[in-house]
């Protein structure tokens, strides 16, 4: 039985999915993993790059990129997971439930982890038996904290907090600063409403309670939802920062002009869905729509201030920053 299944979803990150997969082969201690990358449709090569360095891994080439949800149930159900009432996918790593691994890591190709990350993990989910997902500190590349590494649910009242920016305000307040759980001591360990998809590990019964991720959601989003299904049915989840990780964020999206629009679009998209899906049945309904002109309102903004800078960017450099 494998100990741990790792699925690492990558679009154009090739150099650093190399680097994040040495990381992963670095690791050390008694326990018996299995990687799969899925790729989502890269032209970077990145599909032949794992092939040829690093042939212990197994690689999923999608026909389309259908998003991080799509691409991480892809390998999901390599390694023998399936929806809840499905008929379990058999694998030459999961033939059967009996023989489906103890724990999922869901990675992303732009961490790097320490050699004793995954056996750190695996020790902390086999202290707590009660935890259904934990996740490490994260540290980004200039060695500040990663906020998304510990977040609650966005609620209707916590939504607002941070449309209208008084949690950046307020980020000492338990009251305002409860999105990333910003009045919390990083260096402790903390039950949280999520942890964040980029580096999420996930009990075995704990998927089988509550099935796959939920792929209406493109991209951000479906990490919290996938937290909410299994807290909804007793599952904890914690935050682990005795076990730290690298993260250089937003970097199959941060120079690709395609994508990135379309990232922004999907950031608040995902509130919208999450919000719909679990809060709306139980909102007033002049506050429903205080919170969904809120999303489209900040949404708008953003993806107003995206367009304008593509369209600078593609003015003539005199034209775009003066000069002679």
């Amino acid at each position: 039985m494998l100990d741990l299944a790792i699925v690492i979803v990558n679009y154009n990150t090739r150099d650093l999915l190399r680097d994040c997969l040495a990381s992963v082969y670095d690791n050390r201690g008694d326990f018996r993993f299995q990687v799969c990358v899925v790729d989502n449709c890269s032209s970077d090569d990145s599909a032949a790059m794992v092939r040829t360095e690093f042939p212990q891994a197994r690689v999923i080439e999608s026909d389309f990129n259908g998003g991080f949800a799509y691409a991480n149930n892809l390998g999901l159900r390599l390694f023998g997971f399936s929806e809840v009432g499905d008929e379990v996918v058999s694998s030459e790593y999961a033939a059967s439930t009996d023989e489906l691994p103890r724990y999922v890591l869901l990675l992303n190709p732009d961490t790097v982890l320490p050699p004793s990350a995954l056996a750190g993990m695996l020790e902390f989910m086999d202290a707590h038996p009660e935890a259904g997902i934990s996740g490490p500190r994260l540290v980004l590349a200039d060695g500040s904290l990663d906020l998304a590494c510990r977040r609650s649910f966005p609620t209707p009242q916590i939504a607002f907090y941070r449309l209208i920016g008084l949690s950046k305000l307020f980020p000492r307040s338990r009251r305002f600063g409860r999105y990333n759980l910003t009045y919390l001591d990083p260096d402790e360990i903390a039950e949280v409403d999520s942890v964040v998809g980029a580096c999420m590990m996930v009990r075995c019964e704990a998927i089988q309670q509550v099935g796959l991720l939920d792929e209406t959601f493109w991209m951000y989003g479906e990490d919290l939802d996938w937290a909410y299904r299994m807290k909804c049915v007793g599952w904890k989840v914690f935050y682990n920062p005795q076990v730290t990780v690298l993260h250089y964020k937003e970097a199959a999206s941060r120079g690709d002009r395609v994508i990135r629009p379309k990232t922004r679009f999907e950031f608040y998209r995902a509130m919208y869905i999450f919000y719909r899906k679990h809060y709306a049945a139980t909102t007033p309904f002049w506050l429903r729509w205080l919170i969904v002109g809120g999303i489209v309102l900040r949404g708008g903004m953003v993806m107003f201030r995206e367009i304008l800078g593509r369209a600078s960017l593609s003015l003539p450099y005199k034209e775009r920053w003066g000069g002679n």
